[in-house]
């Protein structure tokens, strides 16, 4: 962008012309099947990230490598594919980088400069099957900027455990609470009837009979009489971290 403008400045390229290379200097296209957005991080606060699933290793390493100078986050990458990679994965990372897997929320993480810090969010889960979507949800609230105060494992099953580890985040200001939770989906409603900040639900697929596959809970979470939630799709931890940081984004522009 620097070297656009100051040809521009040097009257080397016409305005029309810095219009057009401006457009197209933040898209990097990768053969016939991807298409990168390597200036996201500039405009929404969060490096370029890709769904693991649906590509195959190979055109998942070459994605990793053509973005990793600017930071990227690779999410649904299981374990199993993350080890087959990580030599492999090691070229791309220079000593200015560093580099993280989370298996449990099977993300992996590749940053190239510090991330500064926009606020806190409060992240409950109903149970511990909940925690692999609320890690993912951590990660990438994390990587937005967000400070997280976590509490797992408080659902409406053992209720009396979710007070005093909502005062603790009160206390501590958090700006936007998420809730996960399969099942019955009942705890966002509860916490949503407690504060005074947003609340996040974010419908797992932990479940079965009727609640299986999670739309139990996320029809419970829609359905809330409770005021001030908004409801993520099932198992969508990503976008649930992504709504809270862009309302404490918000407040902070």
């Amino acid at each position: 962008m620097k070297d656009i403008l100051q040809k521009l400045k040097n009257d080397e390229i016409s305005v029309e012309t810095a219009e057009k290379m401006l457009r197209n200097d933040h898209i990097v296209e990768l053969e016939d099947f991807a298409k990168m957005d390597i200036h996201r991080e500039m405009r929404t606060g969060i490096p370029e990230a890709v769904f693991a699933e649906g590509k195959d290793d190979e055109e998942l390493l070459k994605i990793i490598k053509s973005c990793s100078e600017n930071g990227i986050i690779v999410t649904r990458l299981s374990y199993e594919r993350y080890q087959k990679m990580k030599e492999e994965l090691k070229k791309a990372i220079t000593s200015e980088m560093t580099s993280e897997y989370n298996k449990k929320a099977r993300i992996l993480v590749i940053r190239t400069q510090e991330v500064k810090k926009i606020g806190k969010i409060g992240l409950i889960t109903a149970g511990t099957s909940d925690i692999p979507v609320a890690e993912e949800t951590r990660i990438i609230a994390e990587e937005s900027g967000c400070e997280v105060l976590k509490s797992y494992d408080v659902g409406v099953a053992g209720i009396h455990r979710l007070f005093s580890q909502i005062r603790v985040m009160l206390d501590a200001n958090v700006e936007v609470m998420i809730v996960v939770a399969g099942m019955e989906g009942a705890l966002p409603s509860v916490v949503a009837g407690l504060v005074d900040v947003p609340v996040v639900g974010v419908p797992t697929s932990v479940g079965y009979g009727v609640g299986e596959g999670g739309f139990t809970a996320l029809y419970a979470m829609l359905q809330s009489c409770a005021p001030g939630i908004a409801v993520v799709n099932i198992d969508n931890g990503f976008g649930a971290a992504i709504f809270a940081s862009k309302i404490i984004r918000s407040r902070k522009s």
